[in-house]
C-alpha cells in the first residue's frame, strides 16, 4: 500500500461504495445528523397528536355540540383526506423551495390549523380548523421523512428515518395524557384546551426548523455542489463516507463526476420534470416494483385497523366493560405508553436486525392480536353478564396490537418508503405513499362505528385480521431486504419480476436499452 501512487489510491477510493464503510464498525452515532433529524421529526409530532387527543376529545365534543355517531366519524377521519392536499403539494413545493421551508411551512400551518379547532365555536369551523390543520400534516407527513433519509449518513439510515413515528407515537401518547389532564375542566372549555394546545410544537417547529441545513441531495438537484459538500462533511461519519456519497449523488442527478465546482447548471430534467410519467406511466421495471412495494405497504399498515384501535380505543374499552370516563382515558394512556416504548425498541433495532424480518414479525403478531381481540369481543357481545376475564383478554390484546404495530409496521412507512425511491423520484413517490396512508385511514376511521353497527365490533376486527393475513403475504413476497445499502444503490434489489430477458438497466434504472 505504501507504494501505491496518488492516483491508485484515489482510483481505488473511487471504485469503493458505501458498503465498504461498515457501520457497525461505528464508535458512535452522527450527533448532527441525529440533531437535525430530530428537529424536523417534530412535524409528525402534531399528526400523533392529532390523532391521540381526538380519541378522547370526541366524547366531550360530542357531548358539548350534541351531534351524531356519524359525524364524529366524518370529524375523526376527514382531516387524513383534508391532508391530501398537502401531500399532493408537498412534492413538487419541496422540489421548488427546498425541503427545509416546505418543513416550516408545514409547521406554520399547523400552528394556524390548531388555533382555529381551540376556538372553535361549532361544528362546522371546527371542520375548517381540522382542513387547515390537515394540510399541514399532509405537507409534513411527506417532507419529513424524505428530508430525514437524504440527511442520514448510511450506518444510522433506519434508526433517524423511524424518528417521524417515533415522534407520531410521542404524539398520541402527549393527546392522551391531555385528554386526561383536561377532561375535569368545564365540558366547553375542556375539548378546546385539548385541540388549542397543539399550537404550541407547531411554532417551536416552525420557527426552529430554520436552524437545520438543507438536504444535500436537493442542493445537489439544484446544482450548489459547495452547499451539498459541506453539509455532506456534517453528517457523514467520515469525509471518505462524505465524498463517496457526494459522488453517488451527483451521478444520480447526471452531474460530471469529474465537476468540482461550487455552483453548477443542472439539465431541467433532473429537477422534477416528468417524474409522474415516469412514476405510473412509463416505469422501469425497478421503479414499477418499488412503486408497488410502497404502495401495498402504506395501504396494508393502515387497512389493518390501527388507526380504529388507537381513535376509538374509549369505544373499545366501553364495549369491553369499562364504563367511567376516567378509567377510560387511563386505559388509553397505557395504550399510548405501550406504542411508544414498542417503536423505540424498533428504532434502535432497524439498523441490527433489518427492515424484512422486523416486519414480517410485526404484521403476524398483529394478526393474533386482532383475532384474539375480535374474539374476546364477540364473546362479551353475546353474554348476558360481565365475563372479566373476557374484558382483561380485550385490554391485553389491544396493547398487544399496538406493541406488534409499532415494532415494525409502525415505523416501516418512513423508513423503508423514503429509502427505496431513486433521488428524482424520491419527492414525489413518497407523497404518493402518503395520499395512500391517508386515503386508507381515513376511510377506516370514517367507517368504523357504522362498520361496527353492521357486523358487529368483533366482526370488524376480524375483517381487519384477514386484512392483516394478507398483507404478511404481500410483504413476504414484495419487500426485499434493504438494509446496508445506499439510497443510489437500492434499485438494484427491485424489479427482477418484471426484468425482460432482451433488456438491461441503465443508468440507476432511469431509462431501458433494448438488447437485439
Amino acid at each position: 500500500m505504501m507504494n501505491m501512487g496518488k492516483e491508485e489510491v484515489e482510483a481505488e477510493s473511487k471504485n469503493r461504495s458505501l458498503e465498504d464503510f461498515d457501520p457497525q464498525k461505528k464508535p458512535k452515532r452522527n450527533n448532527y445528523a441525529f440533531a437535525c433529524a430530530t428537529l424536523v421529526s417534530m412535524t409528525t409530532i402534531l399528526l400523533g397528536y392529532d390523532i391521540g387527543v381526538m380519541s378522547g376529545a370526541a366524547m366531550y365534543i360530542q357531548r358539548d355540540l350534541k351531534i351524531s355517531d356519524v359525524k364524529i366519524e366524518i370529524l375523526l377521519g376527514i382531516i387524513n383526506l383534508y391532508s391530501l392536499v398537502g401531500s399532493c403539494l408537498s412534492g413538487r413545493t419541496s422540489d421548488l423551495i427546498g425541503r427545509r421551508y416546505t418543513i416550516a411551512l408545514a409547521g406554520a400551518i399547523l400552528f394556524a390549523g390548531a388555533i382555529l379547532m381551540g376556538f372553535s365555536p361549532n361544528y362546522a369551523f371546527l371542520m375548517f380548523g381540522r382542513f387547515i390543520a390537515g394540510i399541514g400534516i399532509g405537507y409534513g407527513a411527506v417532507v419529513a421523512s424524505v428530508y430525514i433519509a437524504e440527511i442520514s449518513p448510511a450506518s444510522s439510515r433506519g434508526f433517524l428515518t423511524s424518528f417521524p413515528e417515533v415522534f407520531i407515537n410521542g404524539g398520541i401518547l402527549l393527546g392522551y395524557i391531555s385528554n386526561f389532564a383536561f377532561s375535569k375542566m368545564k365540558l366547553q372549555v375542556g375539548w378546546r384546551m385539548m385541540l388549542g394546545i397543539g399550537a404550541i410544537p407547531a411554532m417551536v417547529l416552525a420557527i426552529g426548523v430554520l436552524a437545520v441545513p438543507e438536504s444535500p441531495r436537493w442542493l445537489v438537484m439544484k446544482g450548489r455542489l459547495g452547499e451539498a459538500t459541506k453539509v455532506l462533511n456534517k453528517t457523514s461519519d467520515t469525509k471518505e463516507e462524505a465524498q463517496q456519497r457526494l459522488s453517488d449523488i451527483k451521478r444520480a442527478a447526471g452531474i460530471a463526476q469529474d465537476c468540482n465546482d461550487d455552483v453548477v447548471q443542472v439539465a431541467k430534467q433532473n429537477i422534477g420534470q416528468g417524474v409522474w410519467k415516469e412514476l405510473f406511466l412509463y416505469p422501469t421495471p425497478a421503479v414499477r416494483h418499488i412503486l408497488i412495494a410502497a404502495l401495498g405497504l402504506h395501504f396494508f399498515q393502515q387497512s389493518s385497523g390501527i388507526d380504529a384501535v388507537v381513535l376509538y380505543s374509549p369505544r373499545i374499552f366501553e364495549k369491553a366493560g369499562i364504563n367511567s370516563d376516567t378509567e377510560t382515558l387511563l386505559a388509553t394512556v397505557a395504550v399510548g405508553f405501550v406504542k411508544t416504548v414498542f417503536i423505540l425498541v424498533a428504532t434502535f433495532t432497524l439498523d441490527r436486525v433489518g427492515r424484512r424480518p422486523l416486519l414480517l414479525c410485526s404484521i403476524g403478531g398483529m394478526m393474533l392480536s386482532l383475532l384474539t381481540l375480535a374474539t374476546s369481543l364477540t364473546i362479551i357481545d353475546h353474554s348476558d353478564h360481565k365475563v372479566t376475564w373476557a374484558v382483561g383478554l380485550s385490554l391485553a390484546t389491544v396493547l398487544s396490537f399496538v406493541a406488534t404495530f409499532s415494532i415494525g409496521a409502525g415505523p416501516m412507512w418512513s423508513v423503508y418508503c423514503s429509502e427505496i425511491f431513486p433521488l428524482r423520484l424520491r419527492a414525489q413517490g413518497t407523497a404518493a405513499g402518503v395520499v395512500v396512508n391517508r386515503v386508507t385511514s381515513g376511510v377506516v376511521t370514517m367507517t368504523f362505528l357504522s362498520l361496527s353497527k353492521a357486523i358487529t365490533i368483533g366482526g370488524a376486527f376480524f375483517l381487519f385480521s384477514g386484512i392483516a393475513m394478507l398483507g404478511w403475504i404481500f410483504f413476504y413476497t414484495m419487500l426485499p431486504e434493504t438494509r446496508g445499502k445506499t439510497l443510489e444503490e437500492m434499485q438494484g434489489s427491485f424489479g427482477k419480476f418484471w426484468e425482460k430477458p432482451n433488456s438491461t438497466e441503465v443508468d440507476g434504472g432511469n431509462a431501458q436499452v433494448q438488447l437485439g
